[in-house]
């Protein structure tokens, strides 16, 4: 079992940046086998937006390159996204997720992320 938090939700002027956290816990926090975050608009797909694997390679959406950073804090058990310059295309609710190494994926609840032009 697995349980995620995020925070960090906020929001900011276009140009300015935010930092999401996502707390992870439970009996097989430290079984996983991929860490992402995903984002969802109203009316729109739901979008990967970055993920990381245990030893570290990370992969980004196209339009978040260069802007965006994910990265795990293994001693506070938990999952960040640095988000700089933003844009306000990338006003969404944003959710991390795990997959464990037993099967199974755990969704945070979702955190929201306003940028105003």
């Amino acid at each position: 079992q697995v349980q995620l938090v995020e925070s960090g939700g906020a929001s900011v002027q276009a140009g300015g940046s935010l930092r999401l956290s996502c707390a992870i816990s439970g009996r097989d926090s430290t079984r996983i086998e991929t860490y992402r975050w995903y984002r969802q608009a109203p009316g729109k797909q739901r979008e990967l937006v970055a993920r990381i694997a245990p030893a570290g390679n990370t992969n980004y959406l196209d339009s978040v390159s260069g802007r965006f950073t994910i990265s795990k804090d293994n001693a506070k058990n938990t999952l960040n996204l640095q988000m700089n310059n933003l844009r306000p295309e990338d006003t969404a609710i944003y959710r991390c997720y795990v997959l464990s190494t037993t099967g199974f994926g755990y969704w945070g609840q979702g955190t929201q992320v306003t940028v105003s032009a």
